[in-house]
């Protein structure tokens, strides 16, 4: 009896291990769906990122343009900022 009992339990615990590979928690099945949301997700991660990476070159670029500005209305237009005091020293014969 013994004999007969053996084979018939490694039969079911068998099936109940391929049952879990095939409609478990982490099935074969559900693993490849999440590899493929993950690698959707990747790509939308790399796509905000290169979003994200354009806007911080624009607010740089924003930042040096406006810096330029400044400093040629300085030079060529005599800019003064409030609170501050122009001095112009003038080369030549009086």
């Amino acid at each position: 009896m013994a004999n007969r009992f053996i084979p018939g339990l490694l039969i079911t615990l068998l099936l109940v291990l391929h049952a879990q590979l095939w409609f478990g928690r982490g099935s074969v099945p559900k693993v490849n769906r999440m590899k493929t949301e993950l690698a959707v997700l990747n790509s939308v991660n790399r796509e905000a990122q290169q979003r994200n990476d354009r806007l911080a070159n624009e607010v740089r670029d924003l930042q040096e343009g406006l810096g330029m500005v400044e400093e040629l209305a300085r030079q060529d237009l005599g800019m003064v900022r409030p609170n501050e005091i122009f001095v112009q020293i003038a080369h030549g014969k009086p």
